[in-house]
């Protein structure tokens, strides 16, 4: 009798010890978004599954069982663009493919232009250039003379446009070169940028790095050591640099163990903070907010035409200050991404469009004025990398690049132009200005019949596709030909730089509209009447799963 006790005893224990494990476990799961974007791990096991193959010639232009006539016109049309590109640019192109053969970055963008079963026949024909020979202004100029509207926005650098920029290197070098490149001593001007950037920030300590990345490396990890908790909230879908710990599915050899990947805009995700005492940090991309839980839309992954996007301002910031409010209950730091949207949506940052206050912020890209930089802006007391009272526990982070004397007087140059009346006046009715060019730009492409819209944060827009569609991603290339550029992920990421004019907007509407119509005359987006976008990825998961079986 007594063993039996003993044994009942034991069992209630265990459960007793069980039942929370499995609660919180439960928990999390119901926090994650249903998407391959919320399970990192799965995403990971079916990128693996996923096979290798290309459609030849005899395929590549029937995909979507368009008839014989439509599948001829498409062949010519794609030839005849070829020819055209080619034509257009023939040094840039012979450049980027003798360049392509030692740099390995060329191999892989070239590669993921667009979905990889026509990545072989478009890289054969459809070719880049990828060399840049002037700029200025709101356009570039390639290596064969040809003047191109700048839609790249050089990564999210491109805040107030090239000119800008051009000023701030040259003033910051001509600072420079007095010291040249004298490195763990500062130039006077970082006093006046620490400064500057507490003031932007609201925030008490500033930190330099060489990149946005290392920024975000450094955030986290002094979150960790100051709350001695090891895991990581990141969102669905969001970007923070390619390192372990915040890039856990595809394109990540080693899955983190200490990452929690959670749904953006979910009250799940709340509880999930409220009842876990292992969270160190929550990591948020403002960016998110044009397309919750959904990856930064690339050519690449457009097998259909249901890419969503679109951006609700008060809801967002609502789910922002809620989140605030969960990390001040808990002792969670609270850390805003701000490498790409930092002074790009307002002058205070997503803190400021939003109307949230951040434990830590980080910027880059635009910051130092055009140069490479990172930097990390965070309250005192977890800004401090040692403790008084235990001297050998440190939390070291250092660079050799830290501060350059370039890097830092062109962030000065940066800084004090963020005064002047003509960049002050750029941020007066920001939003109002952008939505109107949105609006503008989707009733004129309903006007001209071209089933594209566009979705937009600001100055940051996405491309829209409105029938069901195999070919979407043929436009990117149509868009070049017209005198468009834009970076390697295509029509995904479109990104203007504030000194665009209602003029300039009007040239770019006009060169849109002209390349959608001609990709629409030479049959493109031809559709079956029962076509879908749940139909072609059932055809597409068919179509794999047949060659995955030999």
């Amino acid at each position: 009798m007594d063993q039996g006790l003993a044994m009942s005893a034991a069992a209630l224990g265990l459960l007793a010890w069980g039942l929370p494990r499995a609660h919180r476990r439960v928990q999390l799961s119901r926090a994650k978004h249903r998407s391959l974007a919320g399970h990192a791990r799965l995403a990971q096991r079916v990128a693996r599954m996923i096979p290798g193959y290309a459609y030849g010639e005899d395929r590549f232009f029937g995909v979507d069982g368009a008839p014989d006539d439509v599948q001829q016109r498409r062949r010519e049309a794609f030839h005849r663009l070829a020819e055209r590109l080619q034509q257009r640019s023939p040094r840039a192109i012979a450049l980027t493919a003798a360049a392509r053969e030692g740099l390995s970055d060329l191999q892989f963008t070239g590669r993921y232009r667009v979905p990889f079963q026509f990545s072989p026949l478009v890289q054969e024909h459809l070719k880049i250039g990828s060399f840049v020979a002037e700029a200025s202004g709101v356009t570039i100029k390639d290596l064969d003379g040809n003047v191109l509207h700048d839609l790249t926005g050089s990564y999210g650098v491109n805040v107030f446009g090239v000119d800008f920029y051009k000023e701030c290197i040259d003033e910051g070098w001509a600072e420079a070169r007095r010291v040249g490149p004298i490195l763990g001593s500062y130039l006077p001007c970082v006093a006046s940028n620490i400064e500057r950037l507490k003031a932007i920030s609201g925030l008490d300590e500033v930190s330099f790095h060489m990149s946005g990345t290392e920024a975000v490396m450094q955030a986290v990890r002094l979150a960790r050591y100051h709350t001695g908790r090891r895991h990581v909230v990141r969102f669905a879908g969001a970007y923070h640099g390619w390192w372990e710990d915040v890039q856990p599915g595809p394109g990540n050899p080693v899955p983190p163990r200490e990452t929690y990947t959670l749904k953006d805009m979910d009250d799940r995700t709340l509880d999930v903070l409220r009842t876990r005492r292992d969270i160190a940090c929550v990591l948020v991309n403002p960016l998110q907010a044009l397309h919750p839980n959904i990856s930064a839309p690339g050519d690449s992954a457009l097998v259909d035409s249901s890419r969503r996007a679109g951006i609700d301002r008060v809801a967002y910031g609502r789910w922002l200050r809620a989140l605030r409010d969960v990390c001040d209950e808990r002792g969670i730091v609270l850390i805003l991404d701000e490498i790409f949207v930092g002074f790009r949506i307002a002058r205070g940052g997503a803190q400021e469009y939003f109307g949230v206050k951040a434990d830590m912020v980080t910027y880059g890209k635009t910051v130092a004025g055009g140069l490479p930089v990172g930097v990390v802006c965070g309250r005192r007391e977890l800004m401090k990398r040692y403790r008084e009272h235990r001297p050998a526990d440190i939390c070291f982070a250092r660079g050799t690049f830290n501060a350059h004397p370039a890097v830092m007087a062109s962030m000065h140059a940066f800084l004090q132009r963020l005064e002047r009346p003509y960049v002050r006046e750029l941020y007066q009715g920001l939003d109002a200005r952008w939505d109107a060019r949105a609006g503008r730009f989707n009733a004129a492409l309903a006007e001209a019949g071209v089933p594209l819209r566009v979705a937009h944060l600001s100055s940051i827009w996405t491309v829209l596709f409105d029938v069901p569609s195999r070919y979407n991603w043929m436009l990117q290339f149509y868009l070049r030909a017209h005198g468009l550029a834009l970076s390697w992920v295509g029509s995904g990421r479109i990104v203007f730089s504030l000194n665009y004019t209602d003029d300039d907007m009007d040239a770019v509407l006009r060169k849109f509209i002209a390349a959608g119509q001609e990709m629409q005359a030479d049959g493109w987006w031809w559709h079956d009447a029962a076509a879908s976008n749940r139909s072609i990825r059932r055809g597409l998961l068919k179509e794999m799963l047949l060659r995955r079986l030999g």
